[in-house]
């Protein structure tokens, strides 16, 4: 018969090596995103793959106050997502594709500065 401290072993090892896995994709997020925003996104997700970590070690090894801790990172890591997104905001450089309406503006006053010189 299997024992509950043993799947709780199997579990916790299991869980390590998915969020081991998913860091690794995360930090490869960081490096490699093409935009700022991306950037942003992966360090959040690296936040929340820290919470997870912290999480199943204090399952493992049955010391609890691990969770306040987590709790704390989840706070100031929501704390840095807002403040990079309200850096990203402030830039207002990001661009956006040309809508059809400033095409036609614009052929609008090609026209109009034809007749007029």
């Amino acid at each position: 018969m299997i024992t509950p401290a043993a799947i709780v072993a199997v579990a916790s090892s299991a869980a390590l090596v998915i969020l081991g896995l998913a860091l690794l994709l995360t930090v490869w997020r960081v490096v490699a995103g093409p935009t700022l925003p991306d950037r942003i996104l992966a360090l959040d997700m690296l936040t929340g793959i820290a919470i997870g970590f912290i999480a199943v070690i204090a399952v493992k090894t049955g010391f609890f106050l691990y969770i306040d801790i987590a709790i704390s990172l989840g706070l100031v890591g929501f704390l840095a997502t807002v403040a990079f997104a309200r850096f990203v905001l402030s830039r207002g450089n990001i661009k956006s594709p040309p809508s059809a309406s400033a095409a036609k503006g614009g052929a609008k006053r090609r026209r109009a500065g034809r007749t007029e010189g």
